[in-house]
């Protein structure tokens, strides 16, 4: 078995059937990421030795029958914004105070409580404030699509798309505050979820903008992804968020398919901006969904994405700012530069100005509630772009918000699933639904990947970390 690149349902059954145990499996991924990881830099910090007696403990409860749940013994990692007790949590940056953490994230904890197992947490953009996936501040991922060129993950939860696309693990927590997990989805040719704000929650993870700041999987099945929500879902005493909520079990209906649904999508010229080769992929998508039996419609936007755009990162900056302010104008901050330059636009912007925004995203969610009646989902690509060379790329404008950013303001949940390759490189596609119909994104997405058989590619040189290490 190529341990690296066994989805969740495969580990399960392998683990009940007996042909693998979680300590072998434990024992094989830590060994997998001490040599591949250094090319990668997926991982902030490996639990090894916590993983280990993790796993053994899952084998001595599957021996004697008594298993917390299917998932256990699987392992995952997160995202160094969630904190882990005991463990640091610097979320990219040298400029917090390494203070090891009192209590364990919410959604970690639930995963742990189940019985999986954490291996360690992945590298973030400093504070998640940036798309391209870089931190000169920490280290950054390298996009393992291109053995030869060094080239962007997609951020900010790079680390996480760099572990679960290079088979370090077989899923890994990110935070989607404007694209954060769905961009590194895309590029690194795995599966990004952004929950509806509320579905997963949030306490013990360090904010960015709480007002759209999501938690979601990142993996390499859309199965994986579903399951992984249902374990999550539910109320969490630290995020008023979750309160309350009765959501559907993401994995019932998982694979209805798409008949007689309702999939809308921009006109094509509107997109305009993205790659050849990318709304290459896409029409051949929406064309692969309409064979498939759904209703495909054309209709415009409401407004421009470049409008919506906009108006989130603007929103973004102020709370960002609002969280930030004092370690950015700390003196001798460490701050990365560039990430202080970004924040500090926060401080232009005032009370006026942002209690306006607020009534401008009231206003484009209703016309965006009027703009999906009669539909089920929306489909749009997730990236303008293909993953380009790292070098100086760090301080240029990133555009993958374009196609992302309206789902946070929208309130809306949205999932990115590999859509085919442009030239060697892969493209993700968007599946966006309405508030709290995550289970629906999935159901949608499944369709395709039960269609093609599967979603996920492995990079090339990277199916053994032999293979790996001789290619480099």
């Amino acid at each position: 078995m190529e341990l690296g690149f066994l989805t969740i349902s495969e580990l399960q059954n392998a683990l009940q059937c007996g042909d693998l145990t979680s300590e072998a499996l434990i024992t094989g991924l830590l060994s997998r990421i001490g040599m591949v990881d250094p090319n990668v830099n997926a991982f902030v910090e490996v639990y090894g030795e916590e993983a280990l007696l993790a796993a053994r403990q899952s084998d001595q409860r599957r021996s004697r029958g008594e298993l917390r749940s299917n998932l256990d013994g699987v392992p995952f990692a997160a995202k160094d914004l969630f904190d882990v007790q005991g463990h640091i949590t610097l979320a990219g940056s040298k400029a917090l105070p390494a203070t090891p953490a009192a209590e364990t994230a919410h959604a970690i904890a639930q995963l742990i409580d189940k019985g999986m197992i954490l291996l360690g947490k992945t590298h973030t953009v400093e504070f998640a404030y940036g798309s391209w996936g870089t931190n000169p501040s920490s280290k950054t991922p390298v996009n393992p699509f291109d053995l030869d060129v060094a080239r962007v993950p997609g951020g900010s939860s790079s680390g996480s798309g760099v572990a679960v696309a290079a088979g370090l693990v077989p899923v890994a927590l990110g935070t989607d505050t404007g694209g954060s997990a769905r961009t590194p989805a895309a590029l690194c040719g795995v599966v990004g979820l952004k929950t509806s704000v509320g579905a997963i929650g949030r306490s013990g993870v360090r904010p960015l903008a709480l007002l759209f700041d999501a938690v979601g999987p990142m993996t390499r099945s859309v199965e994986d992804a579903a399951t992984i929500l249902s374990a999550l879902q539910g109320e969490d005493w630290g995020d008023p968020s979750t309160m309350g909520l009765s959501l559907e079990d993401p994995t019932v209906d998982l694979d209805r398919g798409v008949a007689e649904l309702v999939l809308r999508y921009p006109p094509i010229e509107s997109l305009s901006v993205a790659e050849p080769g990318i709304l290459a992929r896409f029409r051949e998508t929406l064309s692969e969904f309409k064979e498939m039996g759904a209703v495909l419609e054309e209709k415009p936007l409401p407004r421009p994405l470049e409008t919506y755009a906009t108006v989130t990162a603007n929103m973004i900056t102020v709370e960002a700012w609002g969280q930030y302010q004092s370690i950015v104008e700390a003196q001798d901050s460490l701050v990365d530069p560039e990430i202080a330059k970004r924040m500090s636009r926060g401080a232009q912007i005032t009370l006026s100005d942002y209690l306006g925004y607020l009534e401008q995203r009231r206003v484009m969610q209703d016309e965006f509630q009027h703009y999906l009646s009669g539909a089920d989902a929306l489909l749009i690509p997730t990236s303008p772009i293909t993953a380009k060379p790292l070098e100086g790329i760090h301080d240029t404008a990133a555009p993958f918000g374009l196609f992302t950013r309206f789902a946070n303001l929208m309130d809306l949940a949205a999932v990115s699933i590999p859509m085919g390759f442009a030239g060697s490189l892969p493209t993700g596609v968007q599946i966006v639904v309405r508030r709290y119909s995550d289970h629906l994104a999935l159901r949608v997405a499944r369709a395709l990947e039960m269609r093609r058989g599967g979603l996920f590619v492995a990079p090339s040189g990277y199916t053994s970390a032999g293979k790996h290490q001789d290619a480099n």
